[in-house]
């Protein structure tokens, strides 16, 4: 039977290395699941794998957007899925690498069509959220979807944010189009989530980001500081940066504040992760326990 494993877990665990590994020893290709990596022309800030990486392994939905370009989980489970339908053909492996937990979740379960946002409502959300706080839009939250009000977690803003956003675009509650329902798949799925003692993956997060620092992420961000209301570059490494641009942050503030808010990212995705009853936990280096 077709078999996709996927190797998942906390931001600067070891994924790629882990899955590449994998991928060697089963002759198969990987497909990104990372909602940042799909975007081209920002490798460094989102860790993307590298050109040599790519080069021992293909990779799929890697750098294949422009920074433009809209992008949700919905349209990331057809393009893995049809990916995965070519990969098919060719063997009967494939690795699927990736934190980003909704892309996960959209191939193993699939995930409710949601409407594409358009750049008019995701700027004036962000325009609100900047000007008036959270809590504006929470109230506004609670008025249009009270049913998601009292689920969702409003300490969450990137959750808030898109809750308000659907709402908008929609013009319906984004509880109205989450039907709940797993959709079947015509493959195998085991799932691994990597993970280190607390103390050791901070370290890693720790060190990443100084490799990343001199690897030229100022010079990127830099390069990209015109586009910085894009969606693609609201995320940890870019604002932090921009910040530094526009005198908020000193420069040892903004690296030590992009330190602390990956590893808050971290810590999110390790509870989304041990929700999952599916997954299988192990170490980096134990990745050969995923062989069949």
């Amino acid at each position: 039977m077709k078999t996709l494993i996927v190797i998942t877990g906390p931001t600067g665990v070891g994924k790629t290395a882990a899955a590449i590994e994998l991928a060697e020893a089963l002759h198969c290709d990987i497909v990104g699941a990372d909602s940042r990596q799909v975007y081209h022309g920002i490798p460094i800030g989102t860790a993307a794998p590298t050109a040599e990486e790519m080069a021992r392994v293909r990779h799929h939905l890697v750098s294949f957007l422009p920074l433009e370009a809209g992008y949700n989980a919905w349209q990331y489970e057809h393009d893995a899925l049809e990916v995965l339908e070519g990969l098919w053909h060719e063997g009967d492996y494939a690795v699927l690498c990736g934190g980003s937990m909704m892309y996960v979740d959209a191939v193993c379960h699939g995930i409710d069509p949601m409407p594409s946002i358009s750049d008019e409502v995701r700027e004036t959300v962000l325009a609100e959220l900047n000007e008036r706080g959270l809590e504006s839009l929470l109230e506004e939250l609670r008025e249009r979807d009270p049913e998601y009000y009292v689920q969702v977690d409003r300490q969450n803003t990137r959750r808030v944010v898109h809750a308000v956003e659907v709402c908008r675009q929609a013009g319906v509650p984004y509880s109205s189009l989450r039907t709940g329902t797993s959709a079947p798949r015509d493959f195998k799925i085991v799932k691994a989530a990597l993970n280190l003692p607390r103390e050791e993956l901070f370290d890693r997060i720790n060190r990443r980001v100084d490799a990343m620092i001199g690897a030229g992420l100022e010079e990127e961000a830099r390069a990209h500081n015109d586009q910085r209301h894009l969606n693609a570059l609201n995320t940890v490494g870019y604002k932090e940066m921009f910040a530094y641009f526009d005198g908020v942050m000193d420069w040892n503030t903004a690296v030590a504040r992009i330190k602390k808010n990956t590893r808050v990212y971290a810590k999110k995705q390790l509870t989304w992760l041990r929700r999952d009853p599916d997954v299988q936990w192990l170490a980096p280096h134990e990745w050969q326990r995923l062989l069949p």
